[in-house]
């Protein structure tokens, strides 16, 4: 209801009914490995003990390799994109050949429908792999595609993957979130992350949605 901040925020309900525990606001000092195996995550003089860590390429950057960079916009609009029929929810992929580049650029655009924004109020997203030294300029035809900006923030982030796969470390590291809005990638490295981690495929037929009456 209120975007992607209720992925997590679910996901701790889901944890603590299970029995999880949630160390907040601690800061992580080292992951503990005996014997090439992890053990546990030390905070302070704190050691939570755990035979897998499942952690994004910060917490390990011995373990992953700089593969690239990727430039993001954020832009505050007082309007919709055009020639879109008003939508207030869009995805729009400019192909790599019709701008001349080798990586496609990412326009995606939510509103006051996600709970992202005052009503009348757009947030857009401009993205693309940095292929120059002007990132910013790479950008400029998906800026462009959004119309009129009220205020923008750009910012360029390095893009970091995992030197192994954790089988024998027991550490699981994600890939960095890569140039698209639509989240496949992110999602498909999930997945990848989840049969390392488990030595099998997620099985989707044992996710079950309760539906009320109205909508058997």
């Amino acid at each position: 209801m209120y975007g992607l901040g209720e992925l997590p925020q679910g996901f701790a309900r889901l944890s603590a009914i299970y029995g999880g525990t949630y160390m907040l606001d601690k800061p992580i000092d080292e992951i503990v490995i005996e014997n090439g195996r992890v053990v546990g995550v030390r905070s302070g003089s704190e050691i939570a003990k755990c035979k897998q860590v499942y952690c994004d390429p910060s917490y390990v950057p011995d373990k992953v390799r700089k593969s690239g960079q990727v430039v993001r916009c954020i832009c505050l609009l007082d309007h919709p994109i055009q020639n879109t029929k008003d939508a207030l929810s869009t995805q729009i992929i400019i192909p790599q050949k019709q701008v001349g580049r080798r990586s496609d650029i990412y326009v995606s655009l939510v509103s006051y429908t996600h709970q992202v924004s005052a009503k009348g109020w757009f947030v857009g997203m401009v993205s693309t792999t940095v292929e120059t030294d002007n990132p910013e300029n790479e950008i400029k035809p998906g800026l462009d595609l959004l119309g009129p900006i009220a205020q923008k923030f750009v910012c360029v982030s390095d893009y970091f993957e995992p030197t192994d796969n954790g089988l024998e470390s027991q550490v699981f590291i994600s890939q960095s979130y890569d140039a698209t809005t639509h989240f496949e990638t992110t999602c498909l490295d999930v997945l990848d992350i989840f049969k390392r981690g488990t030595g099998e495929d997620f099985d989707f037929s044992k996710i079950k949605q309760e539906l009320g009456d109205e909508d058997q």
